[in-house]
């Protein structure tokens, strides 16, 4: 079984992307689509979008929301700073650890 390295609830910064207003941004991870490779970062990547009224929304108009961006446009911050992340093994599981300091996350 292989072990996610960015997960929801992570504190992750962007470090690269095509949208300026969005680099060096922190957030807290919203949602982690793998299968795909995007993340939702919270307050980063933020679009408009129209929508038809509807029962959860009963007014529509335009609302703002975030936009997934790509996996490899974000770093895990530890202590502060953006640092890799590692999968070892101890005491017979696979946990992650922070590569800068040799910490385990979680």
């Amino acid at each position: 079984m292989a072990i996610a390295k960015i997960k929801k609830g992570d504190t992750v910064k962007v470090i690269a992307g095509d949208a300026v207003k969005c680099k060096d941004k922190e957030g807290k991870v919203l949602s982690v689509d793998h299968k795909n490779g995007k993340v939702v970062v919270e307050g980063v990547n933020k679009v408009l979008r129209h929508t038809k009224p509807s029962a959860a929304n009963a007014e529509g108009g335009i609302i703002e929301k975030e936009a997934p961006i790509s996996l490899s446009n974000v770093m895990y911050v530890h202590k502060g700073k953006p640092t890799r992340i590692g999968v070892k093994t101890e005491g017979g599981k696979k946990v992650r650890y922070a590569k800068s300091t040799g910490d385990v996350i979680d």
